[in-house]
């Protein structure tokens, strides 16, 4: 019997993913739960699993597409009776996915969900007639059809999610299907995101067609509030660079692509000033070198600066919970909870996994909670709720060697640090007696990026003094 495998949704604002490799060839034979294929969202890079065993006869997208959710990509044949015969479309849909759920805070209704065929039969067409074998049927079609009348556990979300398709028009439909980025930027610069031709699958705008779409500097379709900012006056465009001879030239991959889309969102969107403070690691450095062995042996992973420096931050930002906010139009969102965002280095690339509710963790437990989720990540097996919902975010450039950078704010965060290298340096000491001599101490810079837009000055400056104080205090407990 063949089994269909389906692009899963990684959360429920997801409505597409870029494939980016196939890790099986047409012919080979996969088991159940093997990985199949890398997919690349934009909130996380994941192997999906095959749905069965059985031999993989069709791959119906090559690396480098993009494909909506629930869109049929492969198809498998053969040992499948440990899935049983009751409904084979709708196991391939990937429950572990489906059941994460996007944290992030701009959530919109969940993007539609295309019909799963019967088992039986092949579905009937609905009217309009559309083509059954289509790889990437449009949705706009497909949800005027009959729900499946398989009686699985996911019937009733299938009808819920197809609820909102039903009566949607046709911008109404491009509003549900662009991501919530696009919607961020369209709304920060009050653009209708229905009235723009998308080149997206079934007309879906993307991030290019927005951001070319007000870097052309044509008038917005929808009238601007008062809140929103002026139209920006008309930028000369660079013109594209253009290989010389024995230049090397190479497609940016998908992460690449999506880095630089968030980077300029998000220098276009805050107003970036960067303060740095010079802190005394010295007490970290021996309280880490006095427990380093008893606690690797006591909780199985290493004690590293870092879980010192995440319970400060958290400490400052309940003192200071501007730090903690995000800004939607003209107010300020000051977030319950302390998720701690950490950069992690990939090949090619960085993610920012989110050690959710930080402020409630032990030393002990937010180093297991960075080393796990950094280990996960460069393996490509993080969760889409494990990379959303992040309040700020810490980066250390450190470990590589540098001194400091400015980093820039992971949106729609309002501030980020960044950690240099903890390295010996001379330090000029004054004794109790008024005295000063040099002595050698663990020394560091800590960068810090800040919205000014909604962050003064002299409040940046007070949460990072009060995050080195208590560093440099060293009252920790391990």
């Amino acid at each position: 019997m063949a089994t269909e495998v389906v692009m899963p949704q990684m959360g429920e604002s997801i409505a597409e993913g870029t494939i980016t490799r196939w890790l099986k060839k047409v012919g080979e034979h996969v088991d159940r739960d093997e990985p199949l294929f890398e997919i690349s969202t934009d909130k996380v890079d994941a192997e999906i699993p095959s749905p069965a065993a059985g031999t993989l006869t069709e791959v119906r997208f090559k690396e480098g597409d993009t494909v909506e959710v629930n869109t049929v990509v492969a198809v498998l044949d053969g040992a499948a009776a440990g899935n049983g015969s009751a409904a084979p479309a709708a196991a391939t849909t990937k429950a572990e996915p489906e059941a994460a759920v996007d944290t992030t805070p701009e959530s919109p209704a969940p993007a539609p969900t295309a019909t799963a065929p019967t088992p039986a039969a092949p579905p009937k067409p609905a009217a309009p007639p559309a083509q059954p074998e289509a790889p990437a049927p449009s949705p706009a079609v497909e949800s005027k059809a009959p729900a499946a009348a398989t009686p699985d556990a996911r019937g009733t979300r299938q009808t819920q999610l197809q609820k909102p398709s039903e009566t949607a028009s046709v911008e109404e439909l491009r509003r549900t299907k662009s991501s919530p980025l696009v919607r961020k930027i369209a709304k920060e610069h009050g653009v209708d995101v229905g009235s723009l031709e998308g080149t997206g699958l079934s007309g879906r705008v993307t991030k290019n067609d927005i951001l070319s779409f007000i870097e052309s500097g044509a008038p917005a379709p929808a009238a601007r509030s008062a809140a929103s900012p002026a139209p920006a006056r008309d930028i000369p465009t660079p013109q594209p660079a253009k290989p010389g001879e024995g230049d090397r030239v190479e497609q940016m991959s998908v992460m690449r692509r999506k880095i630089a889309d968030h980077m300029i969102i998000s220098r276009r969107t805050s107003a970036h000033v960067t303060t740095v403070y010079e802190v005394d690691m010295s007490a970290i450095a021996r309280l880490r070198e006095q427990h380093k062995d008893s606690f690797l042996e006591r909780t199985g992973t290493k004690l590293t600066y870092m879980p010192f420096i995440f319970q400060a931050i958290t400490k400052g930002l309940r003192k200071f919970p501007i730090f903690n906010g995000q800004v939607s139009g003209d107010q300020i969102i000051y977030k319950r909870d302390i998720n701690l965002g950490m950069a992690v280095a990939l090949d090619g690339g960085l993610i920012v996994p989110v050690i959710k509710r930080a402020d409630d963790l032990s030393i002990s437990g937010l180093a297991r909670a960075a080393n796990d989720l950094a280990d996960r990540a460069r393996t490509k097996q993080l969760k889409p709720d494990e990379v959303g919902g992040g309040t700020f975010t810490i980066t250390n450039p450190g470990v590589f060697g540098g001194l400091f950078g400015t980093p820039i704010i992971n949106q729609p965060q309002l501030a980020i640090l960044g950690v240099g290298k903890i390295e010996k340096r001379p330090k000029v000491i004054t004794s109790p007696e008024g005295d000063d001599y040099m002595a050698i101490r663990w020394m560091a810079y800590f960068a810090l990026s800040f919205d000014h837009r909604v962050i003064d000055g002299a409040d940046a400056e007070r949460f990072l003094a009060f995050v080195k104080e208590e560093l440099e205090a060293g009252e920790f407990s391990i």
